[in-house]
């Protein structure tokens, strides 16, 4: 069920009936029960896997938390037992097509036909979060099974993250919390603004895009392909971002909170600023459970390169089995390596201010928007033919970008420019009073006519990050 569909908002608001409805110590059993045939719906016999996921981890947790000896050793098989899990639906046929190339052998058709379960790569992740800081003993292990299958299973966040810490999300079980006036706006108002991102911004954008990716790459021209790169380049910003809103969005609805996982990284006026707005959930746990324990930057600058480009590179392969992803990862790594040599640099404190932040956000755009067309390829060989058309110098063929393409980016670009802080939103969406009020419907008004009038309901492009 994408959250785009009929289907979703059905569940959800069946979900939330129910959930409200039965006694408060039911409350949570009713939402993973509500999870789970979320989860099932698309493959019934995948939820037997996060079922799967759900006790062992509960398990090992307990574990970790009683033992008083050999808690490093828990500690590792835990962890080893999710990546293996991990490894072998994401990776198995990758590695072994790649060995059967490299030994000239057959491939063996076993491995071709490994479903990927939807969510893995978030659920995995936060399994994994949860021992090392059970481990750490920065939270206490759960001792009620439906609180822990709550934090893996809750269906906002379960196939597309964000990816909730342990932390983070406990704290809130506490009791059943009771949605006030204010949280109801907010959540609405998130799920209106995920709908416009992904309906009407990512879909307009998906469809130009994927008429240059999926047509007759090295003949287009240059002009088609920067407008083609440029489109992914939005796409994945407005579907990724669209998805975090709603996610956050039907939480809230539900009485939780969920932590914001964009800020507007195409604002950024550095690469590693860009990773401190984008996909937010996922840098900081890539930071906080791979960069710093590889040695961070603790160990000379050297070894700080090196662990920058494992921790991207393994963030890289993170989002799919394929060499595209890697080169993507690593060449983050690179960049983040060559802005921490840049800060050193006299010249670093341009681009703080003025012209120089200005110059700094396009350039920042730049390599992003260049370092997607490696993400977005099927493989490596078209990543090659596509950055050889962006700098061939030839505008043949169809370079003209369509009329939806400029009113796309124009329209984006003037709400980011009108609302930098987010105030206008804020304004129009709360306040006391009749004024408030004919605000706010006038704003939920207008919302519900340009979804009416510019989402694609022609096509059917599902949510980029369901993939992973």
């Amino acid at each position: 069920m994408a959250f785009n569909s009929f289907e979703f908002w059905l569940f959800f608001g069946i979900c939330a009936v129910f959930y409200f409805a039965v006694p408060r110590r039911a409350g949570i059993p009713t939402l993973v029960a509500g999870s789970l045939f979320f989860y099932g719906s698309a493959n019934p016999l995948l939820l037997l896997l996060l079922i799967a996921y759900i006790g062992f981890n509960f398990l090992s947790g307990l574990a970790l938390s009683r033992s008083r000896g050999g808690r490093r050793a828990v500690l590792v098989t835990a962890v080893a037992v999710n990546l293996a899990a991990l490894g072998f639906f994401k990776y198995a046929g990758f590695i072994a097509g790649n060995a059967a190339r490299a030994l000239h052998v057959p491939g063996n058709d076993f491995f071709n036909h490994i479903a990927l379960p939807i969510g893995i790569s978030f659920y995995t992740f936060e399994a994994i979060s949860y021992n090392v800081d059970v481990y750490r003993r920065t939270i206490e292990a759960r001792t009620k099974l439906f609180d822990f299958a709550l934090f893996i299973s809750f269906f906002p966040h379960l196939v597309a993250g964000p990816i909730i810490r342990p932390a983070h999300f406990f704290p809130q079980l506490a009791g059943r919390t009771i949605p006030s006036a204010e949280d109801m706006t907010w959540g609405a108002t998130q799920i209106i603004k995920g709908l416009i991102k992904k309906t009407v911004y990512a879909d307009n954008f998906a469809v130009i895009a994927n008429a240059y990716f999926n047509g007759p790459i090295g003949h287009a021209g240059m002009g088609a392909a920067w407008v083609g790169t440029v489109a992914f380049s939005m796409q994945i910003y407005f579907d990724f971002a669209g998805y975090t809103d709603i996610a956050r969005g039907c939480a809230r609805l539900l009485g939780y909170s969920f932590p914001p996982n964009f800020e507007r990284p195409y604002l950024a006026a550095d690469i590693a600023e860009f990773w401190r707005r984008w996909h937010i959930s996922l840098s900081t746990w890539l930071r906080d459970y791979l960069y710093i324990p590889l040695g961070g930057n603790r160990r000379g600058a050297a070894r700080t390169y090196v662990n920058l480009l494992i921790t991207m590179g393994l963030g890289g392969l993170w989002h799919g089995a394929s060499w595209n992803f890697l080169v993507w990862g690593v060449y983050h790594g690179l960049l983040l390596a060559g802005h921490r040599l840049w800060r050193q640099s006299p010249a670093a404190g341009v681009l703080e201010r003025g012209a120089g932040r200005a110059l700094g956000v396009a350039a920042t755009f730049l390599m992003v928007t260049l370092g997607w067309v490696t993400f977005r390829a099927p493989d490596f060989t078209t990543t090659i033919q596509v950055l050889g058309e962006l700098f061939d110098g030839s505008m043949t063929g169809p370079g003209a970008a369509p009329v939806s393409f400029w009113v796309l980016l124009g329209t984006s670009a003037a709400w980011t420019a009108l609302d930098r802080d987010r105030r206008l939103q804020t304004w129009l969406a709360n306040g006391s009073g009749v004024s408030g009020a004919l605000r706010a419907s006038t704003a939920l008004a207008s919302a519900f006519v340009v979804l009416e009038l510019f989402s694609r309901t022609d096509v059917s492009i599902p949510f980029i990050y369901f993939q992973f």
